[in-house]
């Protein structure tokens, strides 16, 4: 048995022990593609289930919100310690949390690993088996950190979900501007989930004038998962959102990758009549195949746009320069274009 299978076998066991809200397995998957954007998103987002959760649940079999239905779609490559330490944005990320918080200097990585060029998972627990532990999901084309999971930072006897709103928040907002900056700038807003298994609270943090949460924090048990969702971005002239639906309400999790004017120009087709297309339960492939478009020229445009957005990225705040070619990058990219066009809309009701 190769050791990818192994891997992957040990994930599922493990994932199907665990418990997800409904609610929120339901949008994980969905979800997925989030993480690859850079650009900020004007388009509403009215309490999506996004990065936050995706972050804990692709990441390791411990995640406090790991799902069974992602773990298949993912090939994930573990790293040794000493391979953490050399590579370019593993090093990086330790740095910024060693920055951030500096007893994590002491704490042991316990678990490291890569999926497939695009993300590189850090995890770093204090000695003992309730120890604090930190898990750094760093995309690995652009070296942003863009997932931080906080587990067992507060006592046993008095975890998270116990505290007041107001701690709560001093809670995430110390950890948002110890891993992001300052927060000053942005509004504030939380809810707890209709979850009737374990408290959830989820927390937003958005740009004055913005619709979309920069920052999105979902609190469960003793453990903090941050997602950052800031640097979204679609061209402005698409107006279209959620070209797919699950349970009768729109998804909005291809909108970064179907709303590209060459995708649109290719397939000689409006937003609009994509998305009524998608609507009929076609996926993007099948639409193309039916113009005479082969599977390919629909990913090589669309995985190029993604690139060319992560290249303008590189120049955002801190962010390193990647020194991965433009086809390294492309390769890197196409497992998540691919999981896009193929995917179909639940079928319409007869009803």
């Amino acid at each position: 048995m190769t050791i990818e299978r192994k891997i992957r076998e040990h994930l599922h066991i493990e994932a199907e022990s665990m418990e997800c809200p409904p609610a929120i397995t339901k949008r994980i998957e969905q979800s997925y593609s989030q993480y690859l954007q850079r650009k900020r998103s004007e388009k509403t987002m009215k309490k999506r289930l996004i990065g936050g959760i995706v972050a804990a649940a692709i990441l390791i079999p411990t995640a406090a919100f790991a799902a069974p239905t992602l773990i298949e779609m993912l090939t994930r490559t573990p790293m040794t310690v000493e391979q953490v330490k050399t590579d370019e944005v593993g090093k990086a990320a330790l740095e910024k949390v060693y920055s951030a918080f500096p007893e994590t200097k002491s704490f042991e990585i316990i678990e490291a690993s890569n999926v497939q060029g695009v993300q590189t998972s850090i995890t770093l627990q204090e000695k003992g088996a309730m120890g604090k532990k930190i898990t750094l999901h760093t995309n690995g084309i652009t070296g942003t950190i863009e997932h931080v999971i906080q587990e067992n930072w507060e006592p046993k006897e008095k975890p998270l979900t116990a505290l007041t709103d107001q701690e709560i928040k001093s809670k995430v907002d110390d950890l948002l501007n110890k891993m992001y900056g300052s927060i000053e700038e942005y509004e504030f807003a939380m809810e707890q989930m209709e979850n009737p298994d374990q408290k959830t609270f989820m927390l937003n943090y958005t740009k004055k004038g913005s619709n979309t949460p920069f920052y999105q924090v979902f609190v469960q048990g003793n453990t903090s998962s941050v997602s950052l969702i800031g640097g979204e971005t679609t061209p402005s002239n698409m107006k279209v959102e959620g070209f797919f639906s699950t349970n009768g309400k729109p998804d909005y999790f291809a909108d970064n990758f179907l709303n590209d004017a060459k995708l649109f120009s290719l397939l000689k087709i409006s937003p609009a009549e994509l998305k009524q297309e998608l609507a009929t339960g076609k996926s993007v492939v099948e639409i193309a195949a039916s113009k005479n478009i082969s599977k390919q020229q629909v990913i090589d445009v669309i995985a190029q746009t993604q690139v060319d957005a992560q290249i303008q990225g590189e120049n955002i705040g801190d962010v390193p320069k990647s020194n991965r070619s433009n086809e390294q990058m492309l390769k890197a990219i196409e497992p998540k274009v691919l999981q896009v066009i193929e995917h179909k809309t639940e079928a319409p009701s007869n009803k």
